[in-house]
């Protein structure tokens, strides 16, 4: 399995924006927030491992 490391652009009601920043990409991924831990916020750095978003900072 691979491990991809993402910044919260931002949060708009039940979706979050999500830029990876393991690699050079200005695409934004579109998240349910349903999908990722409760307590993120703008600027929040997740990981994304086994199909599980994780906060990291």
């Amino acid at each position: 399995m691979e491990t991809w490391f993402y910044e919260v652009v931002s949060i708009d009601g039940d979706y979050a924006n999500l830029r990876r920043t393991d690699i050079e990409s200005d695409d934004l991924k579109l998240v349910a927030r349903a999908l990722l831990p409760a307590e993120i916020l703008e600027g929040s750095k997740l990981k994304y491992e086994l199909m599980q978003y994780e906060l990291i900072g």
